[in-house]
């Protein structure tokens, strides 16, 4: 079997950006609910059986508490933000396994899905649909990948060494030198992509890195600069390669069997009825019928 967990976040974020605006029989923005439910039938449409889908319920985690540029849910629009408890209520309505983030945040969530599922020897592929750069240090050889559906694009381990020029267990490293601008830490001065890549395809981790630049591989230019910038600074490198390290122990689901769709829950007509959306009801009711009978 083939495992799919879905960035709840990022599909709202972009069918919000992509789809008309439309409102629910309260006048509540529905929009881009419509299209993540829409998105995620279609998966199932084309043969997904096993999925989860993790969500920012509040953009804020305890990332925040460790950092205090760490990113807010500040300048996001209300009718965005509004739109995240609708959508997880529906998907769950819709019979799909869902995990709100509060405390940890929705890539962790997927990294921990991810890492378990892998875990079971059942599961042939593990698809973490996401473009995200975070969730890249999660791939694992053709196993664990990386789906851009926008895209239609696969990334395995090969492909994040090819994008990024390190390999996956370096993407915290990486990210903790060239910094994230998403998600609100700087990186370290100098340290442009071309040289973290060069720097970390040598010395995978930051303590691999030699404070004595002689030892360094004379293929990188500016040592020193690098160095210095590394090593008087070797504090925020760390605090920043925390924050762009997913856990691996939020509590998803024990069995990987939990994952699989098989029908909606019997309020999930009144959710299609506000959102006026009966071909919705429709193909959900139809693509349960045909799993019954297969």
């Amino acid at each position: 079997m083939d495992v799919h967990l879905i960035d709840g976040t990022y599909e709202l974020f972009r069918h919000f950006f992509a789809v008309p605006s439309s409102s629910d029989a309260n006048g509540q923005e529905i929009g881009a609910v419509r299209g993540v439910l829409t998105s995620v039938l279609s998966m199932i449409e084309r043969g997904a059986t096993h999925l989860g889908v993790a969500t920012d319920h509040v953009v804020e985690s305890f990332r925040n508490d460790l950092y205090p540029g760490y990113k807010t849910g500040e300048g996001v629009q209300a009718e965005l933000m509004s739109q995240f408890p609708i959508l997880e209520e529906a998907l769950q309505a819709m019979g799909v396994v869902v995990w709100p983030m509060v405390y940890f945040e929705a890539d962790d969530a997927l990294a921990s899905a991810a890492a378990n599922s892998a875990a079971d020897t059942r599961v042939a592929r593990v698809l973490i649909c996401t473009p995200d750069k975070d969730l890249s240090q999660c791939v694992v050889g053709t196993r664990v990948l990386q789906l851009d559906r926008r895209k239609d694009s696969v990334r395995d381990e090969a492909g994040v060494v090819e994008k990024f020029g390190v390999r996956p267990r370096s993407i915290p490293d990486y990210l903790a030198v060239v910094g994230d601008s998403a998600d609100g830490f700087p990186g370290l001065p100098g340290w442009g992509q071309k040289a973290a890549a060069l720097v970390l395809s040598q010395y995978p981790k930051l303590e691999e890195i030699p404070k004595d630049t002689r030892a360094w591989n004379s293929s990188i230019r500016g040592a020193r600069r690098l160095a210095d910038s590394l090593f008087t600074q070797w504090d925020d490198a760390l605090l920043f390669r925390t924050l762009a390290t997913l856990r691996l122990d939020v509590p998803v689901f024990d069995n990987v069997d939990e994952l699989r769709w098989r029908e909606p829950r019997a309020d999930f007509e009144q959710f299609c009825q506000r959102m006026k959306a009966p071909d919705l009801l429709r193909r959900v009711k139809a693509a349960a019928a045909r799993l019954a009978v297969s």
